[in-house]
């Protein structure tokens, strides 16, 4: 069912040097409404949001069919790969917590890897050469983690653990299952626990089992349909958000995936030697998929430069019908989530995502 557009949560934020002339008055255009709005006028975008911690902008509308509104910073989304910085979180309170070693084999809490030279930093890091199961797996029937894991496992390793860099949803399916072993409460109820409620992240939570309908306030999302990809651009809202698991299956808000990146850099998490280990304990990935110059991965994060100096931390996600990037700027100049209601992992819906990510903490930083 979906599968290859689910297969890669990428980080969709990177470097735009976008050169806006000095205004002669004090109405000069806004640089990131202005990207928005080509993402819906160039692109096709059915909607765009940006918001920033104090400022909320918009552009086309939530519905096609009605031409509602598009939703504001409290609207809910799935928030496909930016799952994975949370998941890391609760991995690193469990290793704050003496529970589990960085370098510890993975095959010690999760069976099927038993005799898998595979460690937990490499799994955070993306550096265990696992496959990729998402593009094996029959989203109508998508069975268990388990389940899902074996197909992986059927298939040759991309390469030795620890010898490269590969994205794999694969690593952070596994990291979920050494949460449930290590927790003894599932992953689910750990990351609520750990992490959702000290940040008061009310609007944040993952489906149910058989769930597909997002929850309060939303917008429609559109996309190609993998199962059908001849029927076009169709309304794809309604997905299996329990089956991507650890990986990719959180719903939130622009407002509460903001105040996770505000809780996890600013220490309100993690003990600070824990942040800094997520962030510097990196690997250089720019040029590789869609991944700008100068940008590293670490531990379910990445650092992206920016246009205007420094780098934010964040990471980023797609599926079919939408796309989100964003992140927390160094040094405290700001953060920011800007979503689209339709893929824009490619070509100009990409520049023009990273360009209105580039212009809000750049304005911040200001």
């Amino acid at each position: 069912m979906y599968r290859k557009r689910l297969t890669t949560a990428l980080l969709l934020t990177t470097t735009l040097a976008v050169a806006f002339a000095p205004a002669a008055s004090a109405h000069r255009p806004d640089p990131v409404q202005r990207q928005l709005d080509l993402l819906v006028e160039r692109d096709g975008v059915p909607g765009a949001l940006a918001f920033d911690g104090r400022t909320t902008r918009t552009a086309g509308v939530a519905d096609r069919q009605t031409g509602r509104a598009m939703v504001g910073s409290d609207g809910k989304f799935r928030v496909a790969s930016n799952t994975k910085a949370f998941t890391a979180a609760a991995v690193m309170r469990l290793v704050a917590d003496g529970r589990i070693g960085l370098d510890d084999r993975a095959g010690s809490y999760v069976p099927q890897l038993a005799g898998h030279a595979v460690t937990v930093r490499q799994l955070l890091k993306q550096t265990s050469g696992l496959p990729e199961y998402t593009p094996l797996v029959d989203w109508s029937r998508p069975g268990t983690s388990e389940d899902q894991l074996a197909l992986a496992l059927a298939q040759p390793p991309v390469f030795g653990p620890g010898e490269d860099w590969g994205y794999s949803n694969t690593n952070y399916l596994v990291l979920g299952l050494v949460i449930d072993k290590v927790s003894g409460v599932g992953f689910r109820a750990y990351v609520e626990r750990e992490i959702l409620r000290p940040l008061r992240l009310r609007d944040t939570y993952w489906p149910a089992p058989g769930e597909l309908a997002l929850r309060g306030p939303h917008a429609r999302n559109y996309g190609v349909d993998p199962a059908d990809p001849g029927a076009g651009r169709v309304d794809v809202t309604d997905l299996p958000g329990h089956e991507f698991g650890a990986s990719g299956g959180l719903v939130s808000t622009p407002r509460d995936l903001n105040a996770f990146w505000d809780g996890l850099f600013g220490g309100r998490l993690l003990p600070g030697w824990a942040v800094r280990l997520m962030t510097g304990d990196t690997t250089g990935i720019g040029g590789r998929d869609v991944y700008p110059a100068g940008s590293r991965y670490g531990y379910g994060v990445a650092s992206v430069p920016l246009s205007c100096g420094g780098v934010y931390w964040g990471h980023g996600g797609d599926l079919p019908g939408s796309s989100v990037g964003g992140g927390r700027a160094a040094g405290g100049r700001g953060t920011v989530t800007v979503y689209t209601t339709t893929w824009t992992a490619e070509g100009e819906g990409l520049r023009h995502l990273r360009g209105a990510v580039d212009a809000a903490l750049c304005a911040r930083g200001r």
